[in-house]
């Protein structure tokens, strides 16, 4: 029996031992399987929250896989500022029956202290069945107006730093167990990061929009400064200004040709202004001052280790003007290796950086100019002949100054001004009828641009008379206009339009006589003209009776 006994009681014990072994194989097991699920349950809602910088459609995707685990009707992401008392919210998803939540929500007196509470408390998530006992007050805060709602809740945290709140809310009381809080813990880090780089976004993207803003408003500073006003838009300019406004709607290219000093690049700056193009960039190219060897990089850009020196990344002038205006000032300066790339780009709107590639989409208008005759460096092999097409598509003549004299009154009036405030002249400025004369007879080679260099010469050595004034005449200096006076106003071979010829005329009867039309010694008299042809000439060709008084 003893024997029986105790092979009985060996054989109980072994059975014991057996199943206790077996307890602890499965709740190895359980706990594997737990950590499994856990270890998915993290992971998919990770991938989902992580998956768009829009926190708003991040938030939608992983609600949709949140349902299908616990229960969730509404997701609720907000940031908290305590030094101005506001909840802004980032997220919000819930059904189309629950109310709506404004975008920025002051924190009520009344939640104050609850706020405060669990904004000092450790970070995790706790369970909240019923806010039937809950100050309406907080329920509005979470934009959950009826008290039949569970809650899951937590502050974000991340480094430390307090960053937000996240609400997970379901239909109905009792809706949450403590197990299922606890797995919701798990996402904290990865909602706080998803968060955080929400913020960090946004914050990128307001500055460079602040950026953008900053750019348009510096660049119509800069055109100010440069000069955007056109002297003689409606006088020797008119012409050129109706076909800048008809061309300015289109993305046409447009080949502006005209002598040096003529006013090209202002031209070109009015015609981006007048553009659908106006809000995006405006950048120049001087095709004349780029070495050969660095040309491809300005225009194109290159790759970070492209040749030696090229340490980063280098967007070229193209990249830089997508979406706006390309001037490409003395293009027929370009060498011929840089026509044909430049051709690729106004065929395709496609360029190539140096040492890349890919090739890169470019939304730009081109607007070049040049005082050298294209057609016959096309003929001497000198410039390519379908670039010259390409270019050549509105091709705008600016007349020089010696073609356009009644220009050149207003011209000196807007020159001595802005020079004066440059040079900080307080003084009234004159000039002698013998200067007035002169400036009217000469031919100005140098068109406007030698016209504003000789008015700030006069500044720097004019003189001042008793009266206080500062008197600009030709003795105060060697300035050359002794020895152009004896020049005529055009070349004896070039011969004017008759409206140009006729102006001239008028305007040097006006000088002549002191602005007087009619009576003795007046305008009409010299010219041999009746008051009224007179007259009727300067409306027609829109000349004031102060045209030669400068």
């Amino acid at each position: 029996m003893c024997v029986i006994f105790d092979g009985i009681a060996r054989s109980y014990l072994t059975y014991k031992i057996h199943c206790a072994k077996c307890d602890t194989y499965l709740n190895r097991q359980r706990l594997e399987v737990k950590q499994m699920n856990e270890n998915l349950f993290f992971r998919e809602v990770t991938l989902r929250i992580c998956s768009s910088l829009n926190l708003q459609r991040a938030a939608e995707r992983t609600l949709a896989y949140i349902r299908g685990v616990l229960p969730a009707d509404c997701l609720h992401m907000a940031l908290y500022d305590p030094d101005v008392n506001v909840l802004r919210i980032l997220a919000h998803v819930c059904p189309d029956h629950w109310p709506r939540v404004p975008a920025t929500l002051p924190v009520p007196k009344g939640a104050m202290a609850r706020i405060l509470q669990s904004w000092r408390s450790e970070a995790k998530f706790g369970v909240l069945n019923s806010l039937r006992n809950e100050d309406p007050e907080i329920r509005k805060l979470l934009g959950l107006l009826f008290p039949e709602v569970s809650l899951l809740h937590t502050d974000l945290e991340l480094e430390q730093h307090r960053i937000g709140v996240l609400v997970l809310a379901a239909e109905g009381e009792g809706r949450y167990r403590e197990e299922q809080s606890r797995l919701m813990n798990l996402l904290n880090e990865p909602f706080s990061i998803a968060m955080a780089n929400t913020l960090q976004h946004q914050e990128t993207v307001r500055l460079k929009e602040m950026l953008e803003d900053d750019n348009r408003y510096l660049s119509k500073e800069l055109r100010h400064a440069s000069g955007d006003t056109i002297i003689g838009a409606d006088f020797g300019l008119k012409g050129v200004m109706q076909m800048i406004r008809q061309v300015a709607p289109l993305d046409s290219p447009v080949l502006l040709l005209g002598e040096t000093g003529t006013g090209k690049e202002l031209l070109a700056n009015a015609l981006h202004a007048a553009s659908p193009r106006r809000d995006g960039p405006f950048v120049k190219v001087n095709c004349g001052g780029l070495p050969e060897s660095l040309l491809d990089s300005e225009l194109f850009g290159h790759e970070k280790g492209a040749f030696t020196g090229a340490s980063a990344l280098k967007r070229g002038r193209f990249e830089r003007a997508n979406g706006g205006t390309l001037f490409l000032d003395e293009i027929g300066e370009l060498a011929l290796a840089a026509q044909v790339k430049l051709l690729r780009v106004l065929q395709h709107g496609e360029i190539e950086r140096v040492g890349g590639t890919q090739t890169v989409t470019v939304d730009v208008r081109v607007i070049s100019a040049t005082h050298r005759n294209l057609e016959e460096m096309v003929a001497r092999g000198q410039f390519r002949e379908d670039l010259w097409y390409r270019l050549n598509v509105f091709p705008i003549m600016i007349p020089p100054l010696r073609q356009r004299p009644q220009d050149i009154p207003a011209l000196v009036d807007f020159l001595i001004s802005r020079k004066s405030r440059e040079m900080k002249i307080a003084k009234k400025v004159r000039l002698s009828p013998e200067l007035r004369d002169q400036l009217s007879r000469y031919a100005w080679p140098g068109n406007v641009r030698e016209l504003q260099n000789l008015v700030e010469r006069l500044l720097i050595q004019g003189r001042t008379t008793a009266s206080g004034e500062l008197l600009l005449d030709p003795g105060v200096a060697e300035i050359g206009l002794s020895e152009t006076s004896r020049r005529t106003d055009v070349p004896s071979e070039e011969i004017l339009p008759f409206d140009t010829a006729v102006s001239l005329f008028i305007i040097k009867a006006l000088e002549r006589s002191g602005g007087k039309v009619i009576g003795p010694g007046g305008a009409a008299e010299r010219l041999g003209l009746h008051p009224s042809t007179l007259r009727g000439k300067m409306r027609k060709l829109k000349i004031s009776k102060n045209a030669g008084q400068i």
